[in-house]
């Protein structure tokens, strides 16, 4: 009797030392692909930074280009 209740209580490390294992695995790859995501957001940041900076630019430019307002004098 005693054998056996070992022999379960073994069974169980066992399972828990394979669900342990697999755990530190998936948090492994989780680790990993958080470290893709950071870096994606990081060029997307990027692009977005530089964008905003043509906007700017090309703004600028064409409020440079408009026709400056004249303004009408009526003399008596």
């Amino acid at each position: 009797m005693l054998l056996n209740e070992l022999l379960k209580e073994h069974q169980k490390v066992e399972e828990q030392q394979a669900t342990i294992r697999q755990l530190i695995s998936d948090a492994a790859k989780q680790d990993a692909t958080m470290s893709e995501l950071k870096e994606g957001i990081g060029i997307l940041t990027a692009q977005l930074k530089e964008q905003a900076a043509q906007i700017q630019k090309v703004s600028a430019q064409m409020e440079s280009e408009r026709p400056a307002t004249r303004v009408a004098v009526n003399k008596p």
